[in-house]
């Protein structure tokens, strides 16, 4: 039997004994929480919309986020231009299913029609983070944004070296492409809570790298407190 079938096994009987809520046993399939994964082989449904969408009191535009997300990015803009002097601006935060679809939509035609092209730089409608109102899209005032010259500013070097202080990661960095599946976005920033993010900046890895270890970690811990 494999490592996984192993864990997986284990899991199942750990599950039987604790009766642990799904939530907490699989987080990654909670679209109310700040893990839920979002990608092109786990989406949301078109009907989604988050309950707590707030506009983020920060610079900029399209500002809207879950709330416990805008207020800890107002914590992060202000961090940032208390020790750097530097003004973060948000660019694009929450879209609906149909905003995406759109905007999906344009970049078929601005390649057309090759998918697999316009996968690379745009999710197709409910593969995108932004409906979860958990991810932001940030830039610097007065410098470019929504570009890789954003990661080379000093407000996008402050924000990958810092977001997670305040519950953020970077998404989609350079070295990830091949397991996030996009090229790189140095202003894309995902929502996932100060102990997570610290947990993911420390280890490194990509959030679905993370989850698998997180989920394992998880399990294992249930086996052994359901065979004590």
């Amino acid at each position: 039997m494999s490592l996984l079938q192993t864990l997986v096994s284990a899991g199942a009987a750990a599950l039987m004994t604790l009766s642990a809520p799904l939530d907490t046993l699989a987080p990654q399939n909670d679209v109310s929480g700040t893990l839920f994964l979002v990608n092109r082989q786990n989406t949301i449904t078109e009907a989604y919309e988050p309950e707590d969408l707030v506009e983020a009191q920060v610079s900029g535009s399209v500002r809207r986020m879950r709330a416990e997300a805008a207020a800890a990015l107002e914590e992060m803009f202000a961090a940032c231009r208390e020790e750097t002097r530097l003004t973060l601006i948000s660019v694009s935060g929450y879209r609906s299913w149909s905003k995406q679809n759109n905007i999906w939509q344009r970049k078929l035609r601005s390649v057309k029609k090759n998918v697999e092209k316009a996968q690379e730089y745009v999710a197709p409608p409910g593969a995108s983070e932004h409906q979860l109102g958990l991810a932001m899209d940030i830039g610097q005032k007065s410098k470019a944004h929504l570009t890789e010259a954003f990661g080379k500013t000093e407000g996008g070097k402050w924000a990958r070296e810092n977001c997670w202080r305040f519950g953020f990661i970077l998404r989609y960095a350079e070295e990830w492409e091949e397991i996030t599946g996009y090229k790189f976005e140095p202003w894309h920033f995902r929502y996932v809570g100060r102990e997570y993010a610290k947990e993911i900046h420390d280890a490194g890895i990509p959030f679905e790298t993370w989850l698998i270890r997180y989920r394992t970690d998880l399990l294992t811990g249930l086996l052994e407190e359901g065979t004590e």
